[in-house]
């Protein structure tokens, strides 16, 4: 394999090779080079893998501080959003973002991590999508490192999440007072605690409300395809449920193709509901009625806790729950 030479960098970033020793030799300061310039470089030795030893002592200098982003699926407009939502905020922070998607492959986290490690950076916001938390914990020994959205329980490592039992809840008692009593949940792994909260909000507001429901709970993944195939499934039954909840913006972009090629109408013929946001749902035919979570307000508090423990040198011990929005629109049929 081709080492990768300052003059490779140079044709990538568009800069000269002077203006890119300038920076990797830690020299911005006295030649006046500007964050900008300072970024683009450290973003393309990055990329080109160039002398990775130079660039750790490089970050190691610090002409910036450096914080890593590890998501599951930024195909998943969820994911794309919280990524927006901390990398605005760590911009805010003066913090230079490495994004790694992991493609819900644990091993690629693995891998996004020992590359953090030994660029030597600053913090770490990840979305686990693994079963095991070893690695982290290892990890977090020296680095800080928040959990955002998904988390283990019971790790010694802080994160940010939603309520998802509460948004969950909220969202099976509006489909009980509206008469449902047939409903079919679509989840996404049996083992994510994000998932593992919302069923447990769904029963808990079944139990609750205190009259005869029949919860069927189908599916292992947060995809579309995994949302039209357990789609399809529900809508074949003989007894067809009156409603269907989703846990997942992407389940439901599936259900909706299954319920389409049933012809039936959202919600004259079946009502559905979804966990997750985003600007498309209300462009849907109908606007879909979710749960939405403080995407943004979760990459605020993520970011603000890595700062805090950086520029302290403290530990991070710091579990938040942030409560989410029930938004009402023209998918749910009153059947009572």
């Amino acid at each position: 394999m081709k080492k990768t030479t300052l003059t490779d960098l140079s044709l990538y970033t568009n800069l000269s090779k002077t203006t890119i020793s300038r920076v990797l030799n830690g020299k911005c300061r006295e030649f006046r080079i500007n964050r900008q310039t300072q970024e683009k470089v450290i973003a393309a030795a990055l990329e080109l893998n160039y002398k990775p030893s130079l660039l750790a002592q490089l970050l190691h200098k610090k002409p910036v501080r450096t914080i890593g982003i590890v998501l599951p699926s930024l195909s998943n407009p969820f994911f794309a959003s919280l990524a927006s939502a901390i990398s605005v905020e760590a911009k805010k922070h003066d913090l230079f973002v490495m994004l790694f998607d992991t493609e819900e492959d644990p091993a690629q986290e693995e891998s996004a991590l020992r590359k953090m490690q030994e660029y030597h950076v600053d913090g770490i916001v990840v979305a686990p999508c693994g079963k095991d938390s070893k690695t982290l914990e290892k990890v977090s020994r020296g680095i800080p490192l928040v959990q955002v959205d998904r988390y283990f329980e019971a790790a010694d490592l802080s994160y940010v999440s939603t309520n998802n039992f509460r948004g969950a809840y909220d969202a099976m008692y509006l489909l009980l007072k509206s008469g449902h009593r047939n409903i079919v949940c679509i989840q996404g792994p049996s083992f994510s605690v994000t998932n593992r909260e919302r069923i447990r909000g769904c029963r808990k507001a079944i139990e609750d409300y205190g009259q005869q429901c029949t919860l069927h709970v189908l599916g292992n993944d947060f995809s579309i395809q995994n949302g039209y195939i357990e789609g399809q499934f529900a809508l074949n039954q003989k007894q067809r449920p009156t409603a269907i909840f989703t846990m997942s913006n992407t389940i439901m972009l599936g259900t909706m193709r299954a319920i389409k090629e049933h012809h039936l109408l959202i919600p004259d013929d079946i009502s559905l509901i979804s966990f997750d946001d985003n600007l498309y749902i209300d462009y849907l035919n109908p606007p879909i009625t979710r749960v939405a979570q403080p995407v943004s307000s979760m990459g605020v508090a993520a970011i603000k806790l890595l700062v805090n423990t950086i520029m302290q040198n403290g530990e991070l011990h710091s579990n938040m729950l942030l409560t989410p929005t029930l938004v009402n629109r023209n998918s749910v049929k009153i059947i009572l």
